[in-house]
């Protein structure tokens, strides 16, 4: 194939060099260079006397030139040469430089030598001059051409620019990547493999009357395998599979996109039954209309009209299947998204516990790893995380066990992974005071107070005045992976975020600059309560969350806007007072914690246990716990010990480092920008995916 690929691309190529390599020793060879017969320049004088003597047998002149050559009899070879006959040839010449006065052709005539005018034909200074620039001339257009259309249109040159660039899977040659491949979102994957299954065998489908669906939209947060679904598509399915990316489309001339799209559902009805993938289709399917009129592009929305006609238009597209990707779908032009187009939305979700720990297995098969290492405590570890956040961790882990000389890698290698992955690296170096050091342990011992206290607090694992990453210290917790959120929920989360500030008051006597973090996710969760949630006291019920994130205008009024911002500062304002007067209430255990902080500069759960005593609720693991081995008694099934069944709090007492941090679910983006300047520029994206809400709260 390679070779195949190699002589068509070096025969239009070298053809050119080839034309002028013959060229050149044509001309030269015309030029006399192929005549080995010996020739002397002497001077005007001699030759006229050599003619006098009727040494030549012919005189040969050039009339543009004036050289004039005559050809030596062979008994005068040796006296003019000084040579043998065999030295110089059959036909020895001697040359001269002639004029109009030097009168040779009457001394040739009156010796009876042969006398005859020859045009002078320089072939080689004529090529030189002539053809040889334009060639070049030519051979340069088509260089630049063809390299411009390398980087436009492909092998095809600049008269391809318009042709796909789509990279085609044939049958039997797909990627390596199969279905076993993908760990989790098992939903997903039955909902694309029904479309292969159709494309295998339509006559399944089409017996009751049914039609092949269009397309399917692959919809998700980045990381959770939208684009590695689709490989293992290509990898199954025994049809044609073309796969190119939404910024594909895009190019500088006009109407190129347009006709790329043409072009690739011309090669796909050649070919169908066959599958179109179009990754990060967000590129050229925004949305349209004057809403958005100042982000508006008439070549990309061109493109988006033609790929809507080539979609559900009037012509036939029988056979062709088309999957997208992307992880912008509120953004997403209405059309795209109708019936008879996507047909199919496919959602793509942060893995739940269980698909954490099959993805797990299939990051680890490559790694050699220790005995006895319990993938469920892992999965356990990382709630929140993407399967490339868990690619991630497990590369991170081979690393720092290849770091430090181990020959297979162990759990806590993994659990600095994790530590890595969300905070940063340690930066055991860095100098702080003694008061900066004790103002950071009464910081994070205030927010390991109040999640304790709580009822709704996430459940802690560890406290480090270590600084890591932009953080000072942090708080890790193990946060309760709930599928809806109760405002009880939320506001005690805001007051376990408030707690460190509220905990530097108080004991401090001052406040730092330590809770940005704090301030800004505190802020967050309140707007969403009022604006999106409805759960405010003077604006119950309502919601005026705005998924088109349209910046210039509100979809509430300037009135509206005021309550919204006194609702929030009522609601910050109340759980700040309330973790005051639970850090006043149980001053005397904060102080320990936090002196014991600064001691060791590591505490876990089991240590705040001993100081607080054991916490009156269960966590959500826990009860998850009990309901599955009720269900298993019930089922009369031979209960297992299993190392993973403890609760989060026993888990994170058995290890040395474990893990990430809390917050209440993904919130949506919010209009307005709350708390100081520093806040706003370091807020992080409103609409982030719910892993980033699971960060530890750390002190900056």
């Amino acid at each position: 194939m390679s070779n195949e690929v190699k002589k068509k691309g070096g025969f239009k190529i070298n053809w050119f060099f080839f034309f002028v390599i013959a060229m050149l020793s044509f001309m030269l060879f015309q030029d006399g260079i192929g005549n080995k017969s010996f020739e002397k320049e002497v001077s005007l004088s001699e030759f006229k006397h050599l003619v006098a003597d009727s040494v030549g047998s012919k005189i040969i002149v050039e009339k543009n030139s004036g050289v004039a050559r005559m050809v030596v009899r062979p008994q005068y070879v040796r006296e003019v040469f000084k040579m043998t006959i065999e030295e110089t040839g059959k036909e020895p010449m001697v040359k001269t430089m002639t004029n109009k006065e030097s009168k040779i052709e009457e001394l040739a005539l009156s010796t009876g030598t042969d006398f005859t005018y020859i045009e002078d034909v320089n072939y080689l200074s004529y090529f030189m001059s002539m053809i040889l620039p334009i060639l070049l001339l030519v051979g340069l257009w088509y260089f630049i051409f063809r390299r411009a259309g390398g980087g436009a249109g492909g092998a095809g040159g600049v008269f391809s620019v318009g042709k796909s660039k789509a990279k085609l899977f044939e049958k039997g040659k797909g990627t390596q990547v199969l279905f076993k491949d993908v760990a989790g979102q098992e939903g997903a994957k039955q909902e694309v493999q029904e479309i292969v299954d159709f494309l295998k065998n339509p006559a399944k489908y089409t017996e009751l009357g049914g039609k092949i669906p269009k397309g399917a939209l692959l919809v998700g947060p980045p990381g959770t395998g939208k684009t590695l679904l689709a490989k293992a598509v290509a990898g199954e399915a025994n049809v044609p599979f073309f796969s190119l990316s939404g910024s594909d489309f895009v190019e500088m001339f006009v109407g190129v996109g347009a006709s790329r799209v043409r072009d690739l559902f011309r090669q796909a009805k050649e070919k169908a039954p066959a599958i179109i993938f179009i990754d990060e289709i967000d590129a050229i399917g925004r949305a349209r209309g004057s809403k958005n009129s100042f982000n508006s592009n008439d070549e990309r929305e061109n493109t988006l009209n033609q790929l809507l006609t080539e979609m559900d238009g009037f012509g036939s597209n029988s056979g062709i299947i088309i999957l997208a990707a992307t992880n912008r779908v509120e953004i997403l032009d209405q059309a795209l998204l109708r019936p008879g187009r996507f047909d199919r939305q496919i959602h793509l979700d942060l893995p739940e516990l269980s698909e954490r720990v099959a993805i797990f297995k299939v990051h680890l098969a490559p790694l050699k790893l220790a005995e006895g290492l319990d993938v469920e405590f892992l999965a356990r570890q990382t709630p929140g995380f993407s399967g490339a956040d868990i690619a991630n961790v497990c590369n991170e882990a081979a690393l720092i066990a290849a770091r430090h000389n181990s020959s297979h890698v162990s759990i806590q290698d993994f659990l600095d992974a994790v530590d890595r992955t969300v905070g940063g690296l340690e930066k055991k170096t860095k100098v702080m005071t003694r008061d900066e050091k004790k103002t950071i342990a009464l910081h994070e011992a205030g927010h390991a107070a109040i999640s304790w206290l709580v009822e709704y607090g996430n459940p802690l694992v560890k406290i480090t005045i270590i600084p890591r990453g932009r953080a000072l210290g942090a708080a890790w917790y193990l946060p309760e992976e709930r599928v809806n959120s109760t405002k009880e929920q939320i506001l005690d989360n805001i007051c376990s975020l408030l707690g460190g500030r509220a905990a530097e008051e108080l004991f401090t006597g001052s406040i730092s600059t330590g809770a940005l973090s704090d301030l800004e996710r505190a802020t967050k969760a309140a707007y969403a309560m009022v604006a999106f949630y409805g759960m405010s006291d003077n604006l119950q019920n309502i919601s005026y969350f705005d998924n088109q994130e349209n910046i210039f205008t509100k979809p509430y009024s300037d009135d509206t806007a005021k309550l919204i911002d006194k609702e929030v500062k009522a609601i910050i304002a109340q759980q700040y007072e309330r973790a005051k007067a639970l850090l006043s209430e149980n001053a005397e255990k904060h102080n320990l914690l936090a002196e014991k902080l600064m001691e060791h500069e590591v505490v876990f759960a089991g240590d705040v246990e001993e100081i607080f005593g054991k916490r009156p609720w269960k966590s959500r693991a826990d009860e998850l716990l009990e309901e599955q081995k009720q269900e298993e008694e019930r089922n009369q099934t031979i209960p297992s010990e299993d190392a993973t069944a403890t609760s989060a709090d026993d888990a994170c007492h058995l290890s040395t480092t474990p893990i990430p941090a809390t917050d209440t679910e993904a919130l949506p983006p919010l209009p307005v920008c709350a708390g100081n300047d520093a806040a706003c520029a370091d807020q992080s994206d409103p609409s982030a995916d719910a892993a980033e809400s699971k960060k530890s709260e750390a002190s900056e």
